[in-house]
């Protein structure tokens, strides 16, 4: 059941007006059915896995907190980590190390075939085991509870706006809200409501139009050169942000609707004046979930300089792991660490958060991360290596002769469809913007009734009229 469906329509007014309908005790009965229908509606074979992996760290975490004996609880902790990437590593990562092994063994003249399993990745598998992980962790560190009711902690794992694809959620932040009881409020659900119909614009109007020219290009890339492939990189950037932040906009808009408030998971990230900053403001419930779990349990920067390079590379390329099954992505995760430590080691002062300051320096370096970070996301893109050192080589070809660069660029996308996506990522630039310093959502309410109603219908209209024929899946439910 996607998002951006007319099922996930019919889907959440009918959870919304039964979970207000029903008394307290009985809302996380409604939430947990609802949840396991949404997730049974992608594979209804793969709700035993969520069940398993709630069933482990939640029986790991009672016996972790009556138990006094701190060998016998890192036991349990490893056990339940093991246990949990184990599922992870077999339904996602198997055939990788498969064939990675095989082309080491074949490239030294070793005759071996590798051995791949024909199995589906199933839809969020990444982000609740990382759920699980993090509960069981805190619950080891003393920082949380253990929570001793099993449907309600069933719940927390599974609550459908986030169970797909994000936002990772903490126990500290969801689990009480489930627990706690609470009363309608029209602001929130009206609020809630807003942020659906702005991811749904950024996902179905701006990422979804991006996608037709950047798959026509990435798909086929040695059909292109020069400006094509240059501009399907640019768009991609805007592509992958519209597409994931609008998915969160979703989810984190639903669950308003429920008097649930989740984690903001992108701030403008394309206005960051560094790498450091870029990574405060992106996925931000994973990248502090890699903070907290792998970063200083490292030790963080409280090592020698060598040590702390060590461990910012280490994160960023288990953060590029995590994304995907491919040598792509870990690529990907270490240009971003290498970035990061060419920044620790030598513009400390720079990489600060400057974005209060929006002068041109800030203007200047804000252009070079955003030109950083749509290099790197070649790598995340690529279907492969290949194609990635084919892109890479092949976009400035022609640049010499301007007039002829610019003319075969724009040759793949007419001057109407040009002009139509330069528009919307005007509005989500001018959007993302204001929105470093204010709440625009909350805003909105305060404009004037037919601006307000307005921009309403405006949104509503473009949803409905500007997507490019049937909307696609998002991108991270590939993760």
């Amino acid at each position: 059941m996607l998002f951006n469906s007319l099922s996930y329509a019919i889907f959440l007014p009918i959870v919304f007006i039964f979970y207000w309908l029903l008394p307290h005790k009985y809302r996380w009965v409604l939430l947990l059915a609802s949840s396991y229908y949404f997730h049974m509606s992608w594979n209804v074979k793969y709700i035993f896995l969520i069940l398993f992996t709630t069933g482990i760290s939640y029986v790991t975490a009672l016996f972790m907190e009556k138990s006094e004996k701190s060998k016998k609880n890192k036991l349990l902790l490893a056990a339940a980590i093991v246990t949990s990437l184990g599922v992870l590593f077999f339904f996602k990562y198997f055939n990788f190390l498969s064939t990675s092994v095989t082309d080491i063994l074949q490239a030294v003249a070793i005759p071996v075939h590798p051995v791949t399993l024909s199995v589906l990745l199933p839809v969020g598998i990444s982000f609740y085991t990382f759920q699980t992980l993090s509960y069981v962790i805190d619950v080891y560190r003393g920082n949380v509870p253990a929570q001793r009711h099993f449907g309600k902690y069933a719940t927390f794992i599974a609550f459908f706006p986030q169970l797909v694809a994000g936002p990772i959620e903490r126990t500290s932040n969801l689990l009480p809200q489930i627990n706690e009881e609470r009363h309608f409020d029209y602001s929130d659900a009206t609020y809630g409501l807003k942020i659906i119909a702005w991811g749904l614009f950024k996902k179905m109007v701006i990422a979804d139009n991006l996608a037709l020219f950047v798959d026509k290009i990435y798909n086929h890339p040695q059909n292109y050169h020069g400006l094509s492939l240059l501009l399907a990189t640019v768009f991609f950037a805007f592509q992958i942000y519209c597409d994931f932040s609008g998915y969160s906009d979703i989810a984190v808009g639903s669950a308003n609707l429920f008097g649930i408030h989740m984690i903001n998971n992108f701030k403008s990230p394309y206005f960051s004046a560094s790498v450091k900053e870029f990574w405060s403001r992106w996925h931000i419930s994973l990248s502090t979930w890699f903070r907290d779990y792998v970063y200083i349990p490292l030790g963080g920067n409280r090592v020698s300089k060598a040590r702390h390079y060590f461990n910012l590379m280490v994160t960023f390329l288990l953060s590029g792991l995590w994304h995907g099954a491919n040598w792509t992505f870990v690529i990907w995760g270490g240009v971003h660490g290498a970035a990061q430590i060419v920044e620790t080691a030598f513009f400390k002062k720079q990489s600060k958060n400057t974005v209060q300051k929006h002068n041109i320096r800030w203007f200047v370096l804000v252009c070079l991360v955003f030109t950083f970070s749509c290099f790197a996301w070649v790598f995340f893109r690529a279907q492969n290596m290949s194609d990635a050192l084919y892109i890479f080589k092949s976009m400035f070809v022609g640049i010499g002769n301007p007039l002829s660069f610019f003319k075969t660029g724009f040759a793949d996308l007419n001057t109407l469809e040009l002009l139509k996506l330069t528009l919307y990522l005007l509005v989500l630039c001018v959007y993302d913007y204001f929105s470093l310093s204010h709440d625009l959502i909350a805003l909105s309410s305060k404009l004037p009734v037919i601006i307000r109603w307005g921009l309403y219908y405006f949104l509503i209209f473009c949803i409905l009229y500007l997507v490019p024929g049937s909307s696609s899946q998002f991108i991270y439910f590939e993760f």
